[in-house]
């Protein structure tokens, strides 16, 4: 048994390069959406023990609605792909390619075992560049397939070392395969069928039987005549060896699916649900089919489901001479290989079991399975096929005639091979790509067409996406998933009522609930979303929210574990104002699934408004526990904290928010709170940086202007708030408090009596109950000394708020100092104006942050207002003024004078805080 050379190794190498490079441009595509992007046991803050307790697409093995395929291994290694490129595709592609590299130059070494050095060669040049491969290598969950061949070619090399030079049993070899072969298993579920390859290999290549004198033994055996040769003990020795360790392995397997079966439904696979006799004759019909992909790769498809195949409902059907010819041929080879003895048959009889042996688990000969054809499981089948070809090639090259002839027909394979994969891989470049190339094969699958029209939605093309789901509804008119794609499209274009029209339809197609029997064993799960889709699309009229909600309880009765139902009605509890019952809803939800973070930061919305933040917050904590990276926990348990205002909370508070900035750095809200607490903080350098930013990365947003503005007027930095209010007023000409900041600056700082004058009758203009701006604008009045106008102005304002003893103080002052002047008989200064000077007056503007933007949204729906509230310092104006009646000159003198020392010690700041 000849080595690999280095360079046979790095001439398979290079070819599968030349094959695949351009799959390294390609994206992740069909089922690499669910095993990649969507798959959480990827993710770094997934325990590693996930893996184990999770299927290949990360769903739990306890649920119902797993798929059941159980491949630790191959998920770890996808693990590790994101662990060092995150999402970039290149690298799954990049490792893909080198690991069927990999597996080409261990086929050359088995092959090495029955043929010679150049039909070896041939065999793993003609593996390497088979179009049929292209699934397995160029799609990123073929990686399954990929490390389950190496361990499967692996075990059969290390069992092939068992045999000692004098027929005895070398048992390191047979351990090192038990253990390689339960690493295939843990790749993929046909790794498993290398013991069956095994046990061929020693009884009729290592031993050297034939099917004749293993009859002879037999019949001797039954005769009493002879007892049973000391090599055949030592062959059946270690083939119960190999069959009690895969015995031990089903159990396991069996262990970990918890004794169930996967369900699926008659689209993905309609001969399993069909009746006898079109079942067989139609399961009969598929091996030939996939032996012609193998043969004839000119017409590969992505998805065989649904229509794909029409079912073989009859014996006179033309189809069944192909299964006839495919069973002869087959049958042919095996008497052959069993009954001859010789190198030959023991070529053909390894390569009939490596075609037909890990072909079997995708058979539905014993299990129904999810696909009625499926190009990648025919990697390892595709093996044997290589061999029959190149063991039939070095025939015909033996013969004078047909030499020339031979070479050329295989230049023709290699290089017609080889430019098929070569563009077949392009095929795999995007969904839409893909899939339009599976409706140029089959134009009968709905499943492709509804899934063009996902790739052309995903890009916002719902027109052309619409068209593609009818003409998927036209092909399969019972597909509840097209029904629903159809609505959903519908929806999108704001076509309310023809998307409820759609769902109406699909829900039509429901099956009704049998009592007794599960609901899931008849319709897929994912169906069940009729229901919520419906009711999300009804719930958006306010009348109809009962409605909405019967379906969600419907849903729930059909299915009491459908986890979607508890979180959308608790959704929908919300908006109607019942958040006990929301409460309850997301209870149930997180008994069913309580390592979900957003069921944990709905659950705190939902704590939020029955007003109780301490618990809203341990819910936030537990959701960012699980999911230390979950932006919507980070941000609104950081803005609970600071809403708290425990100072204590606020270093905490300030880490959530960086930690928010960095998962989301395009957010202007983030560095918007973390201004906000840094005012709080009295750290007005920090505060004004952050406030810049949100600016900067959001111009015209409101409250960092505004707070910005009123951070400088705060820290003595008045004239340069004005051009930030500017701005401000640019974007909302009506701002009320940024209004009322720039006409304090205007008239305390600027004294620009007019400019402030506009700035309050503005406010007064917009919202004449605002009693803030009517104060001040009193005030403008006192200091243009008209004080009748200023008089009448305080009187309305106090009719708007007779509970402010400021304006009552302030009303009290302005008719004491009319009093005052009549008495003085200054009657005349009353009308041209006649208000006392500068330093007997004082108007004070002051306002506190506006609000804060404050996220709330949950997914997949908003749950909590996303206006936050603050405090806000509303600014009042006192003019304390002390008058005395009408006295002599001497005693109006000195009266004036106790009363410019008596004004000086009543002026004072008065703050109200005022919750809005």
């Amino acid at each position: 048994m000849a080595e690999v050379s280095w360079k046979e190794a790095a001439l398979l190498a290079a070819v599968v390069l030349a094959c695949y490079w351009n799959g390294l441009f390609c994206g992740f595509v069909f089922d690499d959406v669910s095993a990649i992007l969507d798959n959480k046991d990827l993710r770094p803050t997934t325990p590693l023990k996930n893996l184990f307790l999770n299927d290949f697409w990360g769903t739990p093995m306890s649920e119902e609605r797993s798929h059941k395929s159980y491949r630790p291994l191959t998920v770890l290694t996808f693990r590790l792909n994101y662990l060092f490129s995150e999402l970039r595709s290149a690298s799954y592609h990049g490792l893909n390619i080198v690991l069927h590299a990999v597996v080409c130059v261990l086929f050359l070494r088995v092959c090495r075992i029955f043929l010679d050095s150049r039909s070896s060669l041939v065999a793993s040049l003609l593996f390497a560049v088979h179009p049929v491969h292209v699934e397995a290598v160029t799609g990123v969950v073929g990686r399954a397939e990929l490390l389950s061949s190496i361990f499967f070619l692996a075990a059969f090399l290390s069992y092939t070392k068992s045999k000692g030079l004098d027929n005895s049993i070398v048992w390191s070899p047979i351990a090192a395969t038990v253990l390689l072969v339960a690493a295939a298993t843990l790749c993929k579920e046909q790794g498993i069928t290398v013991v069956g390859i095994c046990c061929v290999y020693e009884v009729f290549v290592a031993q050297g039987y034939t099917l004749p004198l293993l009859w002879d033994i037999a019949v001797q055996l039954v005769c009493g005549k002879d007892s049973l040769p000391y090599s055949l003990l030592q062959t059946l020795l270690k083939l119960i060896v190999l069959m009690f360790s895969t015995l031990l392995l089903v159990v396991i397997r069996v262990q970990v699916i918890q004794s169930q079966l996967p369900v699926f439904t008659r689209f993905d696979n309609p001969a399993a649900v069909s009746p006898t006799p079109a079942r067989q004759l139609t399961f009969s019909y598929l091996l030939p089919v996939n032996s012609w992909l193998l043969l004839n790769p000119s017409e590969l498809c992505c998805d065989w489901t649904m229509g794909t195949i029409p079912l073989v409902e009859s014996l006179l059907d033309v189809r069944n001479l192909a299964t006839l010819a495919f069973f002869c041929f087959l049958g042919l080879l095996t008497h052959y290989s069993l009954r001859f003895p010789g190198d030959s048959s023991k070529t053909i009889i390894m390569a009939l079991s490596l075609i037909v042996l890990p072909f079997i688990p995708a058979s539905n000969l014993f299990f129904p399975v999810g696909f009625v054809v499926a190009e990648r499981v025919l990697y390892v089948p595709s093996m044997g096929f290589s061999i029959l070809v190149a063991h039939g090639w070095k025939r015909l090259s033996g013969t004078s005639c047909l030499k020339k002839l031979s070479w050329i027909c295989l230049a023709f394979v290699f290089l017609s091979h080889a430019i098929k994969t070569v563009h077949r891989n392009w095929d795999w470049q995007s969904e839409y790509t893909l899939f339009m190339s599976a409706l140029k094969v089959n134009r009968n699958n709905a499943k492709l067409w509804n899934n063009v029209g996902h790739a052309l939605e995903n890009e916002q093309k719902y027109e052309q996406a619409l068209s593609y789901f009818i003409q998927a509804t036209k092909v399969q008119p019972d597909d509840i998933g097209a029904h629903m794609n159809v609505g959903r499209t519908y929806k999108n274009l704001n076509k309310t009522k023809d998307a409820e029209d759609a769902y109406l339809i699909a829900k039509s197609l429901m099956p009704q609930v049998i009592p007794g029997k599960k609901y899931a064993a008849r319709v897929a799960p994912s169906h069940l979303n009729v229901y919520i889709n419906l009711a999300n699309l009804i719930r958006a009229n306010e009348s109809r929210l009962e409605e909405a909600d019967h379906l969600y309880r419907q849903a729930i009765s059909m299915r009491p574990d459908f986890k979607q139902a508890y979180i959308s009605r608790g959704e929908l509890l919300l908006k109607m104002n019942r958040p006990t019952e929301a409460k309850e809803a997301y209870l149930k939800a997180l008994e069913l699934d309580n390592t979900n973070a957003d069921l944990w930061y709905n659950l705190a919305i939902v704590y939020i408004e029955l007003r109780q933040p301490n618990e809203a917050l341990k819910n936030f904590n537990q959701a960012l526990q699980l999911n230390p990276k979950h932006k919507l926990g980070l941000f609104n348990s950081a803005l609970l904290m600071q809403e708290s205002g425990d100072p204590r909370a606020r270093p905490e508070a300030r880490k959530r928010f960086l930690s928010y900035i960095e998962e989301d750095p395009g957010d202007a809200n983030g560095y918007f709170n973390l201004g906000m607490l840094a005012m709080d903080e009295k750290k007005d350098a920090d505060a004004e940086s952050w406030m810049k930013k949100a600016i900067k990365l959001q111009p015209g947003f409101r409250s960092a202007l505004f707070n910005l503005a009123l951070l400088y007027s705060q820290t003595g930095r008045e004239l340069e708030a004005l051009p930030v209010l500017e701005e401000l007023l640019r974007y909302y000409p009506d701002h009320s408090k940024g209004l009322i900041l720039k006409g304090d600056i205007l008239m305390n700082q600027m004294k620009d009596i007019k400019g402030a004058k506009k700035c309050f009758e503005r406010i007064v203009e917009i919202d004449p109950t605002n009693v803030q701006g009517k104060h001040n604008l009193c005030v403008v009045y006192f200091e243009e000394k008209d004080l009748l106008k200023a008089e009448k102005c305080l009187v309305d304002t106090l009719a708007m708020a007779p509970e402010e003893e400021y304006i009552h103080r302030h009303l009290s002052i302005v008719q004491s100092k009319i009093v005052a002047l009549n008495a003085a008989g200054q009657k005349g200064l009353l009308e041209n104006g006649g208000g006392g000077s500068a330093e007997e007056k004082k108007t004070l503007f002051e306002n506190q942050p506006e609000q804060k933007n404050g996220k709330r949204s949950s997914q997949p729906t908003n749950m909590y207002n996303d206006q936050q509230l603050k405090n806000e310092k509303q600014t009042e104006t006192k003019n304390l003024d002390k008058q005395s009646k009408k006295k002599s000159a001497k005693e109006i003198k000195d009266i004036e004078k106790k009363r410019a020392a008596a004004l000086k010690r009543l002026e004072e700041i008065e703050r109200i805080l005022n919750v809005e």
